[in-house]
């Protein structure tokens, strides 16, 4: 079904600019971070740390809570995780960050066979992932062997999961 635009009129939920920008104020969207200097431990024995967020820089539909973000509609959507690592180890197999969808695990690996401990590292990870109504969304973190000393970073320009319906 088409929408036609009436100079000067709006459709309920859509503006459209002068410029045919459109914009839906109930489009789902969030972005979130862990509120400033909270660092969270990763353990080390190859089990999945759930990363915990404590802010919400925006949810414009509502769907982010406890950590998880619920799809409202079935669609395409953009997820994002960015992830600082403090203290990173040299001697774990490696680091996975993971976004959880209900129907596919999304996945980095990083094998840190650096000459020497790192103070910080970033781990970056973009989806577009097939959601349905009521599919949910989360991320974690994984560090297999080494010593159990790395942090992920709670400043709010280091560390934020996002994502957007897109299509």
């Amino acid at each position: 079904m088409a929408l036609t635009k009436v100079q000067g009129e709006g459709i309920s939920g859509v503006t459209i600019s002068a410029n045919n920008e459109m914009t839906m104020s109930s489009q789902p969207a969030f972005c979130v971070n862990k509120g400033g200097t909270t660092q969270q431990d990763i353990a080390n024995d190859g089990s999945t740390n759930t990363i915990t967020w404590s802010t919400e820089r925006f949810d414009q539909n509502g769907d982010f809570a406890s950590n998880t973000f619920t799809a409202p509609v079935t669609g395409r959507y953009l997820l994002s995780l960015h992830v600082r690592i403090n203290d990173m180890d040299t001697a774990p197999t490696y680091y996975i960050p993971n976004i959880v969808t209900s129907n596919q695990t999304y996945r980095d690996i990083l094998d840190p066979n650096f000459s020497g401990d790192l103070t910080y590292i970033a781990q970056k990870l973009t989806v577009i992932a097939d959601m349905d109504a009521n599919d949910t969304a989360y991320a974690t973190m994984l560090q297999s062997g080494g010593t159990q000393q790395s942090d992920i970073d709670g400043g709010a320009d280091y560390t934020y999961f996002s994502g957007a319906l897109i299509c």
